[in-house]
């Protein structure tokens, strides 16, 4: 077996995409030949060079990334990258990772996460790195911990000190991605600006149009968190404020983030009865900015809407024809996991909790907000379709984990009644899981060659601060579901082609800057996996619990999780957009 002083392979950006599998392997095979046959001097050579690898991949299964079929080698790291493919001898490594029969691929990116202060709450990022997550993709649905205004801050300041003893010390995207950076995390980080909270700090709350110089200021505020290294622009289109702002608006600020390359993700407006009206509405915006467009979660709620699917696949099929550059992203679940307020109408949650609340205790508002909920119990079938997953005090945490059907007769309420009750006395802070979807339409969404994987969680743990609530099972499980029960049990889509939607494809559209595949230089990010074995263990009734199958999960060249073990290393790195569109 021949010693190699340098990269057998060395293949940089952009090269892979002009050679074909079997150009690289007849030259692989060339390679070894010559070193074989006349390079007893190299040979040589790289042995009295010593341990010039810091982890040695050895004999796995590799999927680069690029959806090509899967071969074996070994893989060398260095210095935080990959430096060397083939057959590398234990003796250059100073430490090795026995990967027979495992598979070997880039770490994943979970391109829509909500994790922020939970990093700084708890930097090992429990729930998403044992799941093979290397990279995480925040500031979704509009919301952002940035910018601040003096209220926020001070707000906030409170809050973060008396539930997690932390001091909030930014107010800007500077100060926060600084803050990260000083206290360390498992993995990699990215985030997008919010528009809805880029809306509240420029001009409240309200259900009203921008004023010229309201929207001046909120695209100076999105061009501030651009130069400070955001991917983008998120919105959160059912959510309040950001519900409020207009197409037009969105356009506006869209071509601010798009100067610098940004991305525009959206949670759309409508995501039930609406939902090929909402993604017309973010095509439109995609492609008047024009911006790289990540439809968000993208899922069709209710029964009496699923027949739309079709309409929805040839929409998306037209708009990749037209040239639009779009991706989207899924969870592997029919159901989904937000704030229980959401199930009331935007009027009445204009304004922020303390107008919400208000309305909700209002008696002129009952008979209206009593018909509105009936419309979302049509919807769903039944209340016992959605479940609470949490609530701030202790005083209502038995509710946890039921469902509102459930709960409700247990209280001695009407559903409606026990609803209202609950958010006036827990100050809104109540998240619910809804029941909305089927598999058929998740299975068709999953399988597009465009549409990528998000859990749509956050980074928690199953101990300390971050273990309250019952929350969704995607937190833990969703990397793992896709592979297992999607690819390996149903057969969805090949293996390699999901790796490549976990991986390159996120990268590219986010711009990463040679992260997402496994090359020569390229960042050391890296799952090891048993695809026989790999499988999600979270339910909906006992979410918190880790995966099985995922061996080694390596970030930037560390091992994070060794033998299905948090190793305690934090060398993850804040990923930062800069002037030219790159993240690094």
């Amino acid at each position: 077996m021949p010693v190699y002083s340098e990269p057998v392979f060395d293949y940089h950006a952009g090269d892979m995409n002009n050679m074909n599998r079997r150009t690289f392997i007849r030259d692989a095979l060339k390679t070894t030949a010559m070193v074989s046959a006349g390079g007893a001097g190299l040979v040589l050579q790289g042995c009295t060079k010593g341990k010039d690898i810091d982890l040695l991949i050895a004999g796995g299964t590799v999927y680069d990334g690029t959806g090509g079929p899967p071969f074996r080698g070994d893989i060398g790291i260095a210095g935080g990258a990959i430096r060397a493919f083939g057959r590398i001898p234990a003796s250059r490594a100073r430490s090795v990772i026995k990967a027979g029969g495992l598979a070997v691929s880039p770490g994943f990116i979970d391109v829509h996460d909500h994790t922020d202060i939970e990093l700084l709450v708890n930097p090992r990022a429990e729930s998403a790195v044992r799941q093979g997550v290397t990279t995480l993709v925040s500031g979704q649905c509009g919301g952002s911990p940035f910018p601040l205004t003096d209220e926020e801050f001070e707000e906030g300041r409170l809050e973060l000190a008396e539930e997690y003893g932390l001091d909030l010390d930014w107010r800007d995207i500077r100060g926060f991605l600084g803050r990260l950076e000083r206290a360390g995390a498992a993995l990699n980080y990215a985030t997008f600006v919010g528009h809805g909270t880029v809306r509240g700090a420029a001009m409240g709350y309200g259900d009203r149009a921008a004023s010229a110089e309201e929207l001046e200021r909120m695209k100076a505020l999105v061009g501030e968190a651009m130069a400070g290294g955001a991917l983008g622009l998120s919105s959160g289109l059912e959510y309040t404020p950001g519900s409020f702002g207009s197409t037009a608006e969105l356009i506006e600020l869209g071509r601010v983030a798009a100067r610098t390359g940004g991305v525009y993700a959206t949670h759309m407006r409508d995501e039930e009865a609406g939902i090929l009206e909402a993604v017309a509405e973010a095509l439109r915006i995609a492609r008047e900015t024009p911006i790289r467009l990540q439809i968000s979660h993208l899922k069709i709620g209710f029964a009496v809407n699923w027949p739309k699917l079709a309409a929805l696949m040839d929409m998306l099929e037209k708009a990749r024809a037209e040239g639009i550059d779009f991706r989207c992203d899924r969870y592997p679940y029919i159901a989904g996991a937000t704030s229980l307020s959401t199930l009331f109408p935007l009027w009445a949650r204009e304004g922020g909790t303390e107008s919400f609340i208000a309305r909700l205790k209002d008696p002129g508002l009952d008979a209206r907000l009593r018909a509105d909920l009936a419309k979302q119990e049509e919807g769903y079938g039944s209340w016992d379709r959605i479940l609470i997953s949490e609530v701030a005090s202790d005083k209502n945490r038995a509710v946890e984990g039921r469902s509102v059907l459930e709960a409700a007769a247990e209280a001695g309420k009407p559903p409606y009644d026990f609803m209202r009750d609950l958010l006036i006395e827990e100050k809104n802070r109540v998240d619910m899981i809804s029941f909305y979807g089927h598999e058929d339409v998740l299975k068709r969404i999953l399988a597009h060659p465009l549409v990528g994987v998000g859990a749509d969680g956050r980074a928690v743990a199953p101990y300390g601060p971050l273990s309250k609530g019952k929350p969704h099972p995607r937190y833990y499980g969703t990397f793992p579901r896709v592979l297992g029960k999607y690819v390996r049990d149903e057969k969805l889509v090949p293996l390699e082609e999901m790796i490549r939607k976990m991986t390159a494809m996120p990268a590219a559209h986010m711009g990463f800057v040679r992260r997402g595949m496994l090359k020569v230089g390229w960042a050391a990010d890296v799952c090891v996996f048993d695809p026989a074995r790999i499988a999600d263990r979270a339910t909906f009734s006992e979410p918190a619990v880790y995966p099985e199958g995922i061996d080694r999960v390596i970030v930037n060249g560390e091992v994070v999780v060794d033998g299905g073990q948090h190793t305690g290393r934090l060398p993850g790195k804040v990923l930062r957009k800069n002037a030219r569109g790159a993240v690094a």
